[in-house]
């Protein structure tokens, strides 16, 4: 290797372990804030806590001054309830847009891509007065309802079924396949990647939703774990920071253990899917 070579790729890492620096610092931030004391917060905001045991009493106070298993658990309800809805109605309506023929094909389509530019911010007060209509505000209905159909998902699906083999499905239905079974026993493994990539990109997305929640949920039992977090707020005692970073790291934590073990479908999919 010449030295031009290793002169590129020192370069190269250097620049990208700085930009990894810069993405983790606030993660730093968070677990250093975690480990202090009260006292030690705003004197000492960047240096090494200096009572160590404190994290564990953080960490007591996140669980114990707040809810947060029901928060973590009502998170794990509308995450897991959207995620499976989605999938189901966007896994054969992307089937149908990819593989069948029918009239109003192109133009459903193009809906689907202009809904793709249309801010989430557009049809909320509709949403918001028809939820309120129903009495079904602070409810899990409320948390889900406006998200089961993810144009996102449909429009990444469909770009996977479409190059699928047409030659595997003729063949199947010579062979008595049913649409449904050529779709649950064809189509759907081979495109385990896409849907594993679109799984973290909604799991990230509704976990982390804040906007939602905080419009719809009143009270504290159906809060999902990004709205929990204003619950440390105390308008007597003000914020207790140590317990709300502690309680911040527990609410970040699922996410980015889902994401390790699905990273490599989740780099597969994106590239499968671009390259198509």
């Amino acid at each position: 290797m010449s030295l031009r070579r290793i002169g590129a790729t020192i370069t190269a890492h250097t620049v990208l372990i700085g930009l990894a620096g810069l993405i983790l610092l606030p993660y730093v931030w968070v677990l250093l804030t975690a480990a202090r004391a009260p006292s030690e917060i705003f004197s000492n905001p960047f240096g090494l806590p200096t009572e160590p045991g404190i994290i564990v009493e953080n960490f007591r106070r996140a669980f114990t001054s707040v809810p947060m298993l029901r928060f973590l658990g009502n998170g794990a309800i509308v995450t897991a309830s959207l995620l499976i809805l989605q999938l189901l109605i966007a896994i054969p309506s992307a089937y149908a847009l990819a593989k069948l023929r029918f009239a109003g094909q192109g133009l459903l389509f193009a809906l689907i891509i202009a809904s793709l530019c249309v801010p989430i911010q557009v049809p909320m007060l509709p949403l918001y007065l028809g939820l309120a209509h129903l009495g079904a505000l602070d409810s899990y209905f409320a948390l889900i309802f406006p998200f089961v159909l993810s144009p996102f998902a449909i429009f990444l699906l469909r770009q996977q079924f479409k190059s699928f083999p047409d030659e595997i499905i003729q063949a199947a239905r010579l062979d008595g396949f049913s649409e449904f079974e050529i779709l649950t026993r064809l189509i759907v493994p081979s495109a385990k990647p896409a849907i594993a990539a679109f799984a973290i990109f909604s799991i990230t997305a509704h976990w982390n939703d804040l906007y939602w929640p905080l419009i719809v949920v009143s009270s504290q039992s159906m809060a999902t774990p990004p709205l929990g977090m204003l619950y440390f707020r105390d308008g007597d005692l003000g914020t207790d920071y140590g317990a709300m970073m502690a309680g911040a790291i527990v609410v970040i934590a699922p996410i980015m253990i889902v994401f390790l073990f699905a990273q490599r479908h989740f780099i597969r999919g994106l590239t499968m899917t671009g390259l198509r």
